[in-house]
């Protein structure tokens, strides 16, 4: 071994604790030093002395041989010498040349270590140190009178007259082993300098320090080919500028950079998977994610898990991810993957937290300089894409767990049958539609919850109803048909033995209250309440998973409603709160409208009559479907008529079932079916 580079790197540092682990363009201060030592040509071999566990271990990490650094050379007055001295003691064989090279400087050339190296093999010089050439004037305050040290203060030539003079910059001090064991310090015999240029001579001493090349770091550090096979960004500040433009009526816009479009194409035609997540709905997100053919989630409040998730689902190996974020709920995702990367304007903490800083802001150009590096490192591809149609790509949704069952894209369609309140009041009558939820093939039954003293208005209360008990007013035949706790005890139980699950639909704070202590699996808002914001904040407490029906409400009311709900546990079911419901007010399409704006699971709540329509939903994409159910249309009460009977559920179960097989997985391909037919009618011309 010719040459061995020595980086000390105790654990003590009063101006920055544990300096030398802070995180440069996403890199320790130790593991850039060990780095560019191993670029160097003329280095054999790296080693750190340290007398701290993390600092051994990024230097491991980084590819050094690690020596332990005994106490009494690791408190403050020990010098540099000494460590350097240590090692030499600890090695095989005593090199020609060793460094001495410093972590406090984030920015070493590799080709001005090999530069430095040469001079001292080749006996030009028997120490060569890392110098910065300055032609400033420097003064001594040491006396009451300030003294010019380099220069005379009545002549003061131009500084093209003047000959420069050189500051240490205390990156790397290259010797001769045997003088250095000869003088014990790093200065004797022939001395020489290896200029290095301004921007690689900041010495990290204080915080201010290193903020400084911690925002250098994006223009210094020579661009890396970003190497993944998945790219997942945030949205604002990153695609944008992170500032949005309101219109009188509330509407956002946003400033994008063109080039991001190429750039995403040429990544996705390389193979690359993409995603944008984005904590906040918004339709400007899903536009310019439709637009970029870029799958979207929104609304996320836990981007962390969410992205352990979605790269579990995907089978990627987080070390071969980037993500790209720019504010301080992006640090979570950040930490999951092996590739955090931010842009140059980004909250400290996350320019902190990143390995690479991109050179070009957000809505400037970030995303097209990410797409060219993580190209960089790929096969090449061609300078433009092909033409294709228009894609309408739907974002990706996570599932919802509810009891036993996954409720989402890919996942068996939920069917709930609806018993609302067409048990009548009456416990055998409820058993017996169970029954039949269950006999069709249904997962779920759901029931309708009620405090009367709440939820019927007063001027309501005393009017006359017929009802098939006799004639009572409206408060009464409403406290006539509601369950208590003894029944829904006994509808649990049965509901347990058909394995079925069973929930309700909560009019008012009570009745939630009421369904936490029957221990339902989920809670059901329906459309009527969108708007009751107290019962919804209620039902967000419960942290259990909520289906929110949208009937008879606007895009506006519903974006309240899951601001409150939150979207990681919500599926919203499409709804038009007509009865019985004519095809023309179906607005089925709005299905994919709602999955899109909210990125979460999106079904369908009927109450038309027949099957058709329902249908219609699940090849749209519909997740789930509830309809009412009865054992007779003509039955007494409000909604039997918009009902379905046993053969009707049974019949829609099967078709659902039936659509599922065949929507197959969009891949094109020859069936075995089709061989004989293919052999026996197939022409081919040439």
């Amino acid at each position: 071994m010719r040459v061995l580079a020595v980086i000390p790197a105790r654990g003590g540092s009063a101006g920055v604790p544990l300096k030398n682990l802070a995180a440069v363009g996403g890199t320790p201060l130790v593991a850039r030093a060990v780095k560019a030592c191993i670029q160097a040509e003329l280095i054999d071999d790296v080693v750190v002395s340290t007398d701290h566990p993390e600092i051994a271990g990024a230097a491991l990490t980084a590819g050094a041989t690690v020596i332990d650094r005994p106490g009494e050379l690791s408190g403050a007055t020990a010098s540099s010498e000494s460590a350097v001295l240590h090692a030499l003691e600890h090695i095989s064989a005593a090199p020609e040349v060793v460094l001495l090279v410093q972590c406090t400087s984030a920015f070493i050339d590799p080709s001005d270590l090999d530069a430095a190296i040469a001079r001292v093999l080749d006996g030009t010089a028997d120490v060569v140190f890392s110098g910065l050439e300055t032609h400033e004037f420097l003064w001594d305050a040491a006396n009451a009178t300030m003294k010019g040290v380099n220069h005379d203060p009545a002549s003061r030539p131009r500084r093209q007259e003047r000959e420069p003079h050189y500051r240490e910059t205390g990156a790397f001090y290259v010797m001769r082993t045997e003088g250095l064991r000869e003088h014990g310090h790093r200065f004797f015999g022939s001395i020489a300098v290896q200029p290095v240029p301004s921007r690689h001579a900041v010495e990290v001493d204080t915080p201010e320090d290193l903020e400084i090349v911690r925002a250098l770091a994006p223009f210094v550090d020579r661009p890396e080919p970003i190497d993944v096979d998945a790219v997942i960004t945030d949205f604002d500040g990153v695609h944008t500028d992170d500032r949005a433009y309101v219109d009188s009526e509330g509407r956002e816009m946003v400033a994008v950079s063109r080039s991001d479009g190429m750039g995403i194409s040429l990544l996705r035609r390389s193979g690359v998977k993409l995603m944008i997540m984005s904590t906040e709905h918004n339709p400007v997100v899903a536009a310019r994610a439709r637009k970029l053919g870029v799958p979207v989630l929104q609304g996320l409040t836990d981007k962390r898990t969410v992205l352990r998730d979605w790269l579990a689902i995907e089978g990627l190996d987080p070390a071969r991810v980037a993500y790209v974020g720019n504010d301080v709920n992006d640090l979570g995702p950040m930490s999951e993957v092996g590739w955090p990367v931010t842009v140059p304007d980004a909250h400290p903490r996350v320019r902190a937290a990143a390995r690479v800083v991109l050179t070009r802001p957000g809505g400037a150009g970030a995303v097209r300089e990410l797409c060219d590096r993580v190209l960089a490192a790929r096969p090449e591809v061609a300078e433009a894409p092909a033409p294709r149609a228009e894609l309408r790509l739907s974002p990706i949704v996570r599932p919802v767990r509810i009891g036993d069952a996954l409720v989402g894209q890919d996942q068996p369609v939920y069917v709930i049958a609806e018993i609302g309140i067409n048990h009548n009041g009456d416990l055998d009558i409820a058993r017996r539609l169970i029954d039949v939820a269950a006999d069709a093939g249904c997962q779920a039954v759901k029931f309708q919850k009620r405090t009367p003293e709440i939820c019927v208005p007063l001027e309501q209360r005393d009017q006359i109803r017929q009802t098939p008990w006799g004639e009572m007013t409206y408060m009464e035949y409403k406290i006539r048909t509601e369950f208590g706790a003894d029944e829904y005890t006994e509808i649990a139980k049965y509901a347990a033995e058909r394995d079925l699950h069973w929930f309700a639909s909560p009019w008012d704070v009570p009745s939630v209250e009421f369904l936490e202590e029957m221990n339902v699996v989920t809670h059901k808002v329906a459309s009527a309440s969108v708007t009751d914001l107290e019962l919804l904040r209620a039902l967000a407490a419960t942290d259990k998973p909520i289906i929110l029906s949208t009937g008879m409400s606007t895009l506006e009311e519903i974006d309240r409603a899951v601001e409150i709900l939150g979207t990681s546990k919500l599926v919203l079911m499409h709804a038009t709160s007509t009865y019985p419901l004519p095809p023309e007010e179906a607005n089925l399409r709005t299905i994919a409208t709602l999955q899109e704006r909210y990125g979460v699971p999106v079904g369908y709540s009927g109450h038309e009559r027949g099957l058709q329509i329902s249908l219609a939903a699940v090849t749209l994409g519909a997740v789930a479907v509830e309809r009412h159910i009865t054992l007779d249309r003509t039955m007494w009460g409000s909604d039997h008529a918009a009902s379905l009977e046993p053969s009707g559920l049974e019949h829609l179960v099967r078709d659902i079932r039936i659509i599922e097989t065949a929507l197959g997985d969009g891949v094109k391909r020859v069936f075995p079916g089709e061989q004989a037919p293919k052999s026996r009618l197939r022409r081919v011309t040439v």
